[in-house]
Parts: structure tokens; sequence; C-alpha cells
């Protein structure tokens, strides 16, 4: 299992997708909490 993939944009762009995942589940959360909040 190597540690740099042979394609380099191709892992960028993974992750990124990660990250922006990770980002949009942080916003959803944070409008539901405003959204339940009294």
């Amino acid at each position: 299992m190597p540690v740099l993939e042979p394609n380099p944009q191709n892992g960028q762009k993974k992750m990124l997708i990660v990250f922006g995942a990770f980002f949009a589940i942080f916003v959803i959360i944070g409008v539901i909490a405003t959204i339940a909040s009294p």
C-alpha cells in the first residue's frame, strides 16, 4: 500500500471531497442547532 498515490491530482481531489463533506456536515449541524435552539 503506497503512501503516495501515482496521480497526485486524484488524491488531492479525494482529500478535497472528504474535507468538503466534513465541512458540509459541520454547517448542517450548526444550522439545525440554530433552528432547534429556543
